[in-house]
């Protein structure tokens, strides 16, 4: 039982592709020749169960703008910085206070003192732990303003 539907060879559910020998109508040669053929048959839709699957939707971004599961990624990937404020002989520490006032955002008067008078005891304090692009940001801040400081990273998070 052989139908023809829009030029394309098909058969009806439970049917059996036998050609004869010679006959053009052979979609493959060999021992799996008729496995071609069913398998077109129950993705054409014919029979119980069959139909035709919807193309699946990939999502685009836009030039420039990464999607929300990269930025997640990239946020769990980049190690943090530590930006770190040495002590020097001359600056005075009134100074240095309205320095990481002004440089750190959300610096409060209590941290900024905390920080100076750790950094003047201590020799070093960490100012604020921040992505690196953020950290060498602080950093350059700090020394435009004539403070000493560096950055490195941070070991075991923020």
């Amino acid at each position: 039982m052989k139908t023809a539907i829009s030029g394309i060879l098909t058969l009806l559910p439970n049917t059996v592709f036998n050609p004869k020998p010679g006959e053009k109508q052979s979609l493959s040669k060999g021992p799996f020749a008729n496995r071609g053929v069913l398998m077109g048959i129950s993705t054409t839709g014919l029979g119980k169960g069959a139909g035709i699957l919807e193309k699946p939707v990939i999502e685009r971004t836009t030039p420039g703008r990464e999607s929300e599961f990269d930025l997640r990624k990239s946020r769990k990937i980049a190690p943090p910085y530590r930006v770190i404020l040495h002590n020097d002989n001359y600056n005075k520490r009134r100074y240095v206070v309205q320095v990481l006032l002004k440089v750190i955002p959300g610096m409060t008067l209590d941290n900024a003192v905390n920080i100076m008078q750790e950094a003047h005891y201590n020799g070093l304090a960490v100012v604020i732990i921040c992505a690196q692009a953020d950290a060498e940001e602080h950093c350059m801040q700090l020394r435009g303003n004539g403070l000493l400081s560096s950055i490195e990273p941070a070991s075991g998070g923020c």
